[in-house]
């Protein structure tokens, strides 16, 4: 947990939980509270300091809330999805958000990295922290869509590697299931990210009380980000979509071969075995059966039939 009131940009120290309703009383300052898995007792000692509803606390005691931004009177609650890769997998997280004229709450859930980076970027810019918790937010939402720019790289690099291995000659039954699950992986990464537009677009038109005129433009930035990245995801989308033809189309390909080659041997074995189930007849009077060299000159027109049938079926692309 990490407590900080602030006034006028400049940090003025730590604060204890008990103290939060009093220091919000101070003109010019503002508090920013900072928690990591909380539990419900802290989260109702909170309720009770910033006054915030009892609703938006349920949620946040929760980590199963989708991406949204809701208004309880003076306060706005937001919930956004964090995401990092865990090795080669897609870990989602979740980060709630309670918004005041005078207070911003984060509270992290699951999958997310410290937001105490953002917190020292902004104390080292306090003219823009002294425009109060609207730049903070920005700060938070800007670093959680910043975080989304190395897991679609991330994922772009697995889906190169698949793509290259659908085109190898060996059969690999593992290709289709991976790319399945990359395709899924970009599904979940997308929900989190469409809803952030609108999120901003709301922040930006009906919360002038929380964000002044001249932190909207900052939240502007956040929706080009989020546009750009789901633009990559799309096209990731449809390339995915389009591989996953290909490598059916290839392994049917695949299978048409085989069935060529079985059927160019069987024509092959066919003029033996007919010859031979001939002479396996058992006749009396058969034509040359009394003959010298009767068979071998049968091995040697069968075997010079067999070689110009392969020949055949060679040029032709059968074998």
């Amino acid at each position: 947990m990490s407590c900080i009131a602030y006034r006028e940009g400049k940090r003025l120290g730590a604060i204890d939980i008990e103290d939060i309703s009093e220091v919000l009383k101070e003109k010019e300052t503002f508090i920013w509270l900072g928690l990591r898995e909380s539990d419900a007792d802290l989260l109702a000692k909170i309720q009770v300091e910033f006054g915030l509803h009892e609703l938006a606390i349920e949620d946040a005691c929760s980590a199963h809330q989708r991406p949204k931004l809701e208004e309880y009177g003076e306060s706005l609650f937001l919930v956004l999805h964090t995401a990092e890769m865990a090795g080669e997998r897609l870990k989602l997280g979740e980060t709630h958000l309670f918004v005041g004229p005078r207070f911003l709450v984060s509270v992290r859930h699951g999958a997310s990295s410290s937001y105490q980076k953002v917190r020292e970027r902004c104390e080292s810019m306090p003219a823009r922290l002294a425009k109060g918790p609207g730049f903070a937010l920005y700060a938070l939402m800007d670093y959680v869509v910043d975080n989304y720019v190395p897991v679609v790289d991330a994922l772009h690099a697995r889906f190169e590697q698949l793509e290259t291995e659908i085109f190898k000659q060996q059969v690999n039954p593992q290709l289709l299931e991976d790319l399945y699950e990359l395709k899924r992986e970009l599904l979940v990464l997308r929900s989190a990210t469409t809803p952030l537009p609108d999120m901003c677009s709301d922040l930006t038109r009906f919360h002038a009380d929380i964000l002044p005129k001249d932190v909207q433009p900052y939240f502007r930035d956040i929706t080009d980000h989020v546009e750009r990245i789901n633009q990559a995801i799309d096209g990731m989308r449809e390339m995915l979509t389009a591989a996953m033809q290909v490598h059916l189309t290839l392994t049917t390909v695949r299978q048409n071969e085989v069935v060529k080659r079985l059927a160019g041997w069987g024509a092959i074995l066919a003029i033996p075995t007919m010859v031979f189930s001939l002479y396996g007849m058992n006749f009396k009077h058969m034509p040359e059966l009394e003959a010298a060299f009767g068979y071998p000159a049968i091995l040697g027109g069968l075997a010079i039939a067999c070689i110009l049938l392969y020949f055949r079926l060679k040029r032709i692309g059968w074998l």
